[in-house]
């Protein structure tokens, strides 16, 4: 993601003040405490729901649709899409769509 100038965005700054606001408005986490005393903004680390939450996201969708891990790979910025697959196969709705297709020839 880039922003007003093309530059890529702080994943900092992003987190900070852009992804964890909008969760916190939507109740997905808990609202910012009272700041530090030097005024930094300091939301309780999660994995779950940082920065890449939606790289996530858009990665296992792709790979669900069927997309060819190949082009995933280079969209995300990968050299090897054996990483891209060690990284997203994982995700709870990988192979949802290969189980559906023995489960319709069972039924």
């Amino acid at each position: 993601m880039t922003g007003r100038e093309r530059k890529a965005i702080n994943r900092n700054y992003f987190n900070s003040y852009v992804w964890k606001p909008a969760l916190a408005t939507a109740g997905v986490i808990a609202p910012l405490g009272e700041g530090s005393i030097d005024g930094a903004r300091v939301w309780e680390p999660s994995r779950e729901h940082g920065f890449h939450a939606p790289r996530h996201f858009y990665a296992s969708e792709e790979l669900e649709a069927g997309e060819s891990v190949v082009s995933l790979a280079r969209w995300l910025g990968h050299s090897d899409p054996g990483f891209t697959l060690r990284k997203y196969s994982h995700l709870p709705r990988a192979g949802a769509r290969g189980s559906a297709a023995i489960d319709a020839i069972f039924t």
